[in-house]
């Protein structure tokens, strides 16, 4: 594990908080109802990557997933697209899936997006909450825990961007390797996907890599004593702090009232298919209320959405928010009419709660 790779992402101030967006690239339906077929959806995501340059969004990030309700299961070639139509947003992965991924190969392929998007790259490294690639790629679900440690081991050497030697039970030893392509930076910018447990906020925090919360249930404050611990923990290491952010789902219309009605149905087709699989109980419009309310879920008017988002910044002291802007089979003229709300309307006001020191 290498402790003196400089870290690329500063701490920022609230006012300076960085302000991106997610997709899964949900499998979406068009206005009338009909299916989207899966190369549809993946161009609609360029063009929704597009526009979110265009109205000034910070970053965008896209995950990976291995069925048949997302589209994007390679998501640094939808992102190579989108970097070669834009100028300046970050371009993310959210989240890659480390532990059924090679991280050499890993670490090349961002290096290389890093390098044709003049610098802009960034990957977000986590287990995965769905496990569909471990039998797909051969590997044995059993050794879930060992595959993400010792790969996250070695990515954690390669971010140093020189000869790297190393040793494992999960895949052949390395010994003075050199991996290219190099960032013209000399490492890449990178986070650790955690869900909320304390033993993955110390990992992060060990690994000298920023973490990166993913809120999808619950009152965002609740995560403030991790944030708190991963900072903590920073210090007991000796090491210097280093950013905290959060993914949360959401969405943004003209009003409250048109951005509950539009994303309910959508939001509860998700959530009641992944529910199915894991024996959630099927999701109703009070259990979604409260969320919008006083939960995960940032929905509701430009001015609504923004209050939410500065509230959180302030809670757990953000260097950066992701909105998790796509919402299972919601057509995708919403989603851009999302997306250009949150870049024109919603940014801009989130910078002026928090420079103003109002919630």
């Amino acid at each position: 594990m290498s402790e003196s790779t400089p870290p690329l992402q500063p701490v920022l101030a609230p006012s300076q908080v960085e302000l991106g967006l997610d997709t899964f690239g949900d499998v979406t339906v068009d206005t009338s109802g009909a299916p989207r077929t899966q190369a549809q959806v993946l161009r609609e995501v360029v063009e929704q990557g597009v526009l979110a340059d265009e109205v000034g969004v910070g970053a965008i990030g896209l995950g990976e997933h291995h069925r048949d309700d997302f589209a994007i299961s390679a998501p640094e070639i939808v992102l190579g697209a989108i970097a070669s139509r834009t100028e300046q947003i970050l371009l993310g992965t959210a989240v890659t899936v480390l532990s059924s991924d090679d991280p050499v190969r890993v670490y090349e392929k961002m290096a290389t997006l890093d390098g044709i998007s003049s610098g802009r790259a960034e990957v977000t490294l986590g287990r995965g909450s769905f496990t569909e690639s471990f039998p797909l790629f051969g590997l044995d679900l059993t050794d879930y825990e060992k595959l993400f440690s010792e790969k996250l081991d070695l990515f954690a050497d390669l971010r140093s961007e020189g000869p790297v030697s190393w040793e494992g039970t999960v895949r052949g030893p390395l010994q003075g390797a050199q991996v290219y392509p190099k960032t013209e930076a000399g490492t890449l910018r990178t986070w650790i996907g955690v869900g909320g447990s304390p033993e993955s906020v110390l990992r992060a925090a060990r690994y000298n890599i920023p973490m990166m919360l993913a809120i999808i249930g619950g009152d965002p404050a609740r995560f403030a004593p991790f944030a708190d611990l991963y900072r903590r923990a920073l210090g007991e290491f000796g090491l210097q702090e280093l950013p905290v952010g959060v993914h949360a789902p959401g969405f943004v219309a003209a009003t409250d009232d048109e951005a509950r009605e539009l994303m309910f149905p959508h939001f509860k087709a998700n959530r009641d298919r992944i529910g199915g699989e894991r024996g959630w109980p099927p999701t109703t419009r009070s259990d979604f209320e409260a969320e919008v309310a006083s939960g995960a879920v940032f929905a509701g008017s430009p001015e609504t959405v923004a209050a939410k988002i500065a509230r959180t910044v302030r809670q757990l002291g953000l260097s950066r928010f992701d909105l998790k802007y796509s919402n299972g089979p919601m057509p995708h003229v919403h989603t851009m009419e999302a997306i250009r709300l949150y870049g024109t309307e919603v940014i801009p006001r989130v910078r002026e709660l928090l420079a103003g020191g109002a919630d």
